[in-house]
């Protein structure tokens, strides 16, 4: 079923199969300001052998995909073919929308993905998959833009696994281990809480759960603590305020319950690789 690259042999002596590529994976948090409507909003395809799933958890507006309008619901999944326009339109600011995307290619040779992908996630109906899969969508976020082919090779063959699981009828099984559960629940408190404060033992708390425990389960699940991750999430959302609106560096610090503009910049840097203003000046200008 799937092609054999014979010249990506592994350290370990075994010949690679290449599934697919991931060639992108985003997670948008809270689509409202205009700047993201009107990125968001364009109309625009993808290239040659480019497919793109949006899986939607929350928000009010539509999503167009080849010519054929769609009401955005909870846990709704659509699929964008090669070369095929598509568009998300936010109708309510008070209600916006936050939904992964995962842009891939199938292996050129396998044609049964392909035709999977054509007839069993047509893209003039879209299905309803539940909100169940967001911690299935991170894994493939944090895994498949990974430096490690490994990682990648990983979340390749999930996803995969995630195709023809849906093909066959499958529901959200793979989250019935209870630690998946926990952490199904874990990540959805905290990308609802990236504009407040938020403690290891309040996320613990909400869950019922020992803080040791949590975090050691969610270390295990998702290779880094749960703080981290949270951190993680207040830095993409700063990216998103440096680049979408003109806020100043004291109003995004505030927003996002940082103890000071001095401490947010330390921890930007940290984790981009740049101070704030720089990483605004470099990547605004993408939008534009």
């Amino acid at each position: 079923m799937f092609a054999i690259n014979y010249p990506g042999q592994s350290p370990f002596g075994i010949y690679i199969i290449d599934l697919m590529k991931i060639c992108d994976v985003v997670f948008i948090y809270q689509l409202k300001t205009r700047r993201e409507l009107d990125w968001h909003g364009r109309r625009h395809s993808h290239g040659e052998e480019e497919y793109e799933f949006h899986y939607f958890l929350q928000g009010d507006g539509t999503f167009v995909n080849d010519g054929t309008t769609h009401v955005i619901q909870k846990g709704s999944l659509f699929l964008s073919l090669p070369g095929k326009v598509h568009r998300i339109q936010a109708t309510d600011r008070n209600r916006p929308i936050s939904y992964y995307a995962v842009l891939f290619q199938p292996d050129e040779g396998d044609s049964e993905l392909k035709q999977l992908l054509d007839v069993h996630f047509a893209p003039q109906n879209g299905r309803g998959i539940g909100t169940g899969y967001r911690f299935f969508f991170e894994q493939i976020k944090e895994h498949g833009m990974s430096p490690s082919q490994y990682l990648r090779r990983s979340a390749e063959h999930q996803l995969v696994s995630f195709l023809y699981s849906q093909a066959g009828g499958a529901d959200a099984a793979q989250f019935s281990d209870e630690g998946n559960y926990h952490i199904e629940k874990a990540l959805k408190i905290m990308q609802g809480m990236v504009f407040d404060h938020l403690s290891l033992g309040d996320l613990a708390s909400y869950l019922g759960l020992d803080p040791s425990y949590l975090a050691r389960l969610f270390r295990k699940k998702m290779q880094v603590s749960p703080m981290k991750y949270y951190t993680k999430l207040k830095i993409e959302a700063a990216s998103s305020m440096l680049i979408n609106t003109d806020a100043r560096m004291c109003e995004i610090s505030e927003k996002l319950c940082f103890s000071s503009e001095f401490h947010l910049s330390r921890v930007f840097k940290q984790h981009t690789g740049y101070a704030p203003t720089q990483y605004r000046k470099v990547y605004a200008q993408h939008l534009v």
